[in-house]
């Protein structure tokens, strides 16, 4: 299996972050406009929390609350889970099955350098298993 590191090379480590006092209407529209599901939350180069488009609707809408008047503080998970480069793909499926999430922030040495989403898993694993599927028929027919 591979691991995170192999995902953030092919992905790239570009993230996007927002600092806790934007509001979650803020927050929304930089999603939309990156075709993004979740955010992290990043104070004082510190990552603090995470915003997810479940945090939106279960959060927000659901409690009747207005988005334009409501920090990302407010609804964003505190102390999100992450995983560093050196976690393999399973670890990270595994998580995310376990936890019932859908992002996860890497972090190495305390510092924020990437996020890989359960599509970056499934990619993945899907990419790896095809070039196992061309090597035993490659084998087979030589």
């Amino acid at each position: 299996m591979g691991k995170v590191r192999e995902i953030l090379k092919l992905k790239g480590r570009a993230v996007f972050s927002v600092e806790p006092t934007i509001t979650v209407y803020k927050a929304i529209e930089q999603m939309c406009d990156r075709n993004i599901g979740g955010l992290l939350i990043v104070e004082n180069g510190k990552l603090v929390g995470i915003f997810t488009e479940r945090d939106y609707a279960r959060k927000l809408i659901l409690k009747g609350k207005s988005s334009k008047d409501t920090m990302i503080s407010e609804l964003m998970t505190k102390d999100p889970i992450t995983v560093t480069t050196d976690n393999t793909v399973d670890d990270c499926m595994n998580i995310i099955s376990d936890k019932r999430i859908r992002h996860l922030p890497v972090v190495e040495d305390g510092h924020l350098v990437g996020m890989i989403s359960i599509g970056d898993l499934v990619k993945h694993i899907i990419e790896e298993q095809k070039s196992i599927i061309e090597h035993l028929e490659h084998y087979i027919t030589h």
